[in-house]
């Protein structure tokens, strides 16, 4: 019989604790959502600045060209393999 009122006090505990922590939850996302609302109606977002696009200089296109050629072979090394063994890797330098 003991063991029975101690089962019904543990379920009783169990459920006032989840009650508790979820009223918690319920009211953080509610004092959230009202603290945006407010930030919104104090500072509304303002337009998104973008900078044009400006021109590339002989050095940057020659550095575009390299990245480019570094990111293929890059891919070209670790692209997946289906059932074929990985491409040699080259021997790095001292």
């Amino acid at each position: 019989m003991i063991e029975h009122s101690l089962l019904i006090d543990a379920l009783r505990l169990l459920g006032a604790g989840m009650g508790i922590v979820f009223s918690f939850l319920l009211l953080l996302v509610a004092l959230l959502r009202l603290m945006s609302w407010v930030a919104h109606r104090i500072a509304p977002p303002g337009p998104e600045l973008s900078l044009p696009p400006t021109p590339l200089a002989a050095g940057d296109v020659a550095l575009v060209a390299v990245i480019s050629a570094a990111i293929a072979r890059y891919r070209a090394a670790h692209r997946p393999t289906r059932g074929r063994p990985p491409p040699a890797r080259p021997a790095s330098r001292p």
